[in-house]
């Protein structure tokens, strides 16, 4: 539990939330134990919020004593599940991230001729709470864990569903429509379930297709062969084998491309050779680094967070070939 509340704590703890909490750190980290221990934990209610950068995402905040606990459990089974991922798994894992799917995907635009690139519409107000159990519980076999699980698995139950658009899938029949899914946007939890639901995917395209190239970031992947033909079986195949975890691609952007034509990845076009920023994350930055610079001008933010807001932009944005881009937009603002 202090393992996971410091977890839970870092970079927040000059929050209000989190503060309140470390202030009685013993009692309420003893209060939770004792609450996990005699099977009576209930969630407490979600915060929501919309974000409209870089589309628009109904963010479901869980309080903090809730966020300590998602750690606590994701510290237990994360070891579990983590043998069994996909190497070519990218999100929310130790020792991968953004940026080195960014670098995979252009070591795969260098050796293949072609790219298919898929995402799932509306991911995680689809995901399926029956199959996603199926899934997480095949490993996990503690009664008292299962147990959490659903419990924090229920506590999110509804949270999306304004944000989901109703498919039937082959055997449907209208009380489909009430089958709990969605998982909320901004828990651990949901993150670390997500490629939990996904790797039977990640496997199947490898393992099955024999796709010599593949990789996958939270629910944006990417195909590469050399073979045109091969890659557009390999779509309807798995838009089938999709519909198995009730999910669907968009189907406008799933096109077979050329892999030195540019393939739109995580905020970046990559090419064999080089990496150009999105347009429209530069018009994002733009705009808000201008609402900072007002901001500072009046006294509301510190030099300090106006400088880390820049810093994180860079550090991203450093991973493209973006230095004439980095020097324009500043040498203009300042």
């Amino acid at each position: 539990m202090l393992t996971a509340w410091r977890k839970a704590a870092r970079g927040k703890r000059g929050r209000y939330a989190a503060a309140a909490f470390e202030y009685k750190l013993a009692d309420n980290l003893v209060a939770l134990q004792d609450e996990l221990r005699g099977g009576v934990y209930q969630p407490g209610a979600y915060r929501h919020f919309i974000i409209r950068e870089p589309k628009r995402r109904l963010i479901s905040a869980a309080p903090f004593r809730d966020r300590v606990v998602h750690h606590a459990l994701c510290n237990v089974i994360e070891p579990l599940f983590e043998t069994r991922f996909h190497p070519h798994s990218y999100a929310n894992r130790q020792g991968k991230g953004t940026h080195r799917a960014i670098d995979q995907l252009q070591h795969f635009a260098r050796r293949f001729r072609y790219v298919l690139r898929l995402d799932i519409r509306q991911h995680f107000p689809s995901l399926d709470h029956a199959i996603l159990k199926q899934e997480l519980f095949r490993v996990i076999r503690d009664e008292e864990t299962r147990w959490l699980v659903n419990v924090i698995l229920q506590s999110g139950a509804g949270v999306l569903a304004d944000e989901y658009t109703m498919v039937y899938f082959p055997g449907d029949d209208l009380f489909a429509a009430n089958r709990p899914r969605g998982l909320p946007i901004g828990n651990l939890t949901s993150q670390f379930w997500s490629n939990c639901y996904l790797n039977s995917l990640d496997w199947f395209v490898t393992r099955q297709l024999g796709c010599p190239a593949y990789l996958r970031y939270v629910d944006d992947f990417a195909l590469f062969s050399h073979d045109k033909q091969q890659l557009w079986q390999w779509r309807n195949q798995i838009v089938d084998f999709l519909t198995r975890l009730r999910l669907t691609i968009h189907g406008k952007s799933a096109q077979v491309m050329p892999s030195d034509a540019g393939i739109p990845w995580l905020g970046f076009v990559v090419y064999p050779g080089y990496r150009k920023l999105k347009q429209r994350n530069v018009a994002q930055f733009r705009r808000r680094l201008a609402r900072n610079i007002a901001l500072y001008r009046k006294g509301d933010i510190s030099f300090a967070e106006l400088d880390a807001s820049v810093q994180g932009w860079i550090n991203h944005v450093r991973y493209g070939n973006t230095w004439g881009l980095r020097e324009h937009i500043f040498r203009s603002k300042f």
